[in-house]
């Protein structure tokens, strides 16, 4: 899949005519760079942000879905399994094992070198260009499922009384069937999605630890990132 065309130094179009001489390289989907501003070849980017985290990483995933984004994490998947994820689903891969990026089989990856969840937050959206992308309270954040509109009367023989009489709108998990709802915190974490829109300019990013949203159930080493599109450069005939 093509998401970028630039001949002598200039992105263009499938419909571009190519001349003698043209210099022209060709690249397939980016992950980790945000080419929309330059993108020619059709009107939305191919790019599709889904992540695996490893087993050092769970309060980021947790984040990662409260802000809408598709991300695995079981805490007992090995490197293997976290490589094969990554490669058979498309995900990149967040780890804290450095060594884990410096596998053959890894295409797209990414060191986090924050060790507090709040900074490992920011970074990931900073590395990612995905304050533009943000979709919030969508997904379990138990199990990474799409939320969907569920009518109070179906689901209000599992909620705690108080809740019942005060709160009409709820939302289920579609895999694990939680129910969500807005708590005394939701305010709160609603500051902290628009910090995380704002990310690429804060230093920090103010999520504390609770989740905020109520549910029936409840010295780093170097930059490390794998992202290794592959450039295809053309050389066309010289008309000579």
């Amino acid at each position: 899949m093509v998401d970028l065309i630039v001949v002598n130094g200039r992105s263009v179009d499938f419909s571009h005519l190519v001349r003698g001489g043209d210099r022209v390289a060709v690249f397939p989907v980016f992950e980790s760079f945000d080419i929309a501003p330059i993108v020619k070849v059709r009107p939305e980017l191919l790019r599709d942000i889904r992540f695996v985290a490893d087993g050092h990483l769970g309060r980021l995933a947790l984040f990662l879905r409260l802000l809408g984004f598709d991300t695995l994490y079981d805490r007992d998947r090995d490197d293997p399994e976290l490589v094969r994820i990554s490669t058979v689903e498309r995900r990149i891969i967040l780890t804290r094992h450095v060594g884990l990026l410096k596998r053959g089989a890894v295409t797209h990856g990414y060191f986090v070198r924050g060790t507090e969840p709040r900074e490992q937050v920011t970074e990931v959206v900073r590395r990612f260009h995905l304050a533009d992308r943000l979709d919030p309270f969508t997904r379990c954040m138990a199990c990474n499922g799409m939320l969907v509109p569920v009518d109070k009367q179906a689901i209000a023989h599992r909620l705690p009384e108080g809740t019942r009489e005060q709160i009409d709108e709820f939302r289920v998990c579609s895999s694990c069937e939680k129910v969500y709802w807005e708590g005394a915190h939701h305010p709160e974490l609603r500051r902290s999605v628009e910090a995380a829109r704002r990310a690429e300019g804060l230093e920090l990013w103010s999520l504390r630890s609770g989740v905020g949203i109520h549910s029936v159930a409840d010295r780093a080493p170097p930059d490390e990132t794998v992202d290794r599109p592959r450039r295809i450069p053309l050389q066309t005939p010289s008309s000579s």
